[in-house]
């Protein structure tokens, strides 16, 4: 496997869901694509100006998902999950029709996207890979919550805290090497709410195909979901799955340290913009043979995940 060039997936996927805030059905297809071309959403339920690229510029909402819109208006929503797969997976090209706004939530975690894009199989192009490296510490703070970038010789690293009052997530911290660790219980973690907060999220039109299917829901000290967390560090995991999602509207993979407390979409978009706001902050590297790092790979890339 020659893991400095660039990937796509062999065959076309389909999946149907429902959308986690919209609760309206909708169907995805995940289709190859030529090298250099990246990841591109295709809204098929529209006859023009139909075509969304995911870019931390073209991120316009990022509360409770990311948002993603073309100078048209067109809106490609909650795809953080899906670009977590393919980030971890290292698909490099891909394009991905859907017809409706929301791209599915499925049971709340890439978990479903991960296995078909393996059951698909991933194509290995001539193409090398581009990957982005810090040149310096980038950082962002919004009152209690803050993020930072930082350089890295060989890998991104991801180091994660969140803070609850509720006692049973309470405060939660977990490191991830993203092109080393094994990314199971990354990509099996499962996006989560406090019950309280349902009415309020369904009054403001969220969270209109939310169930005990798809998310976490924790009331008090209890868990309502049947068969409880699906590894101890769940809540912050899916907190680092939204991270690499997010992260990956940079158009390549990072090699760098991130460090984020109490953070989301929107802190992470922040960052991520003022890092490609100055010129001086980063640089895009092509990777070959001779320069390519030894953990620039996932042992674990082509093990479907149970």
């Amino acid at each position: 496997m020659e893991f400095h060039k660039q990937k796509t997936i062999k065959k076309t996927i389909s999946i149907a869901g429902v959308g986690l805030h919209s609760g309206k059905p909708v169907n995805l297809k995940i289709k190859p694509s030529n090298p250099n071309s990246g990841i591109v959403f295709v809204r098929t339920d529209l006859k023009q100006d139909n075509i969304v690229i995911p870019h931390v510029n073209n991120v316009c909402s990022a509360v409770l998902c990311t948002t993603i819109s073309n100078s048209h208006g067109v809106k490609v929503s909650t795809l953080e999950h899906l670009m977590g797969a393919f980030f971890g997976l290292g698909i490099d090209n891909a394009i991905v029709e859907l017809d409706n706004e929301e791209v599915p939530i499925m049971d709340g975690s890439a978990k479903v996207f991960v296995n078909e894009i393996l059951k698909s199989g991933i194509e290995t192009t001539q193409s090398p890979i581009k990957v982005i490296r810090l040149n310096k510490k980038v950082e962002f703070h919004d009152g209690k919550k803050s993020i930072s970038i930082e350089p890295s010789k060989i890998n991104l690293e991801i180091d994660f805290e969140l803070k609850y009052e509720n006692k049973l997530i309470g405060n939660q911290r977990n490191r991830l090497l993203v092109y080393e660790d094994d990314l199971t219980d990354t990509f099996n973690s499962r996006t989560f709410c406090l019950f309280e907060d349902i009415e309020k999220l369904r009054a403001n039109g969220l969270a209109r195909g939310g169930s005990l299917e798809n998310a976490i829901v924790v009331k008090d000290e209890k868990i309502l979901n049947n068969g409880g967390l699906r590894n101890e560090n769940e809540f912050v995991n899916h907190k680092i799955l939204d991270c690499m999602g997010d992260i990956y509207l940079s158009g390549y993979k990072i090699i760098g340290k991130i460090v984020c407390s109490q953070g989301g979409h929107k802190l992470t978009n922040d960052l991520l913009r003022k890092v490609f706001e100055n010129k001086e902050n980063y640089s895009i590297t092509e990777i070959n043979e001779k320069n390519l790092p030894h953990t620039f790979f996932n042992k674990y890339l082509y093990k479907s995940i149970a």
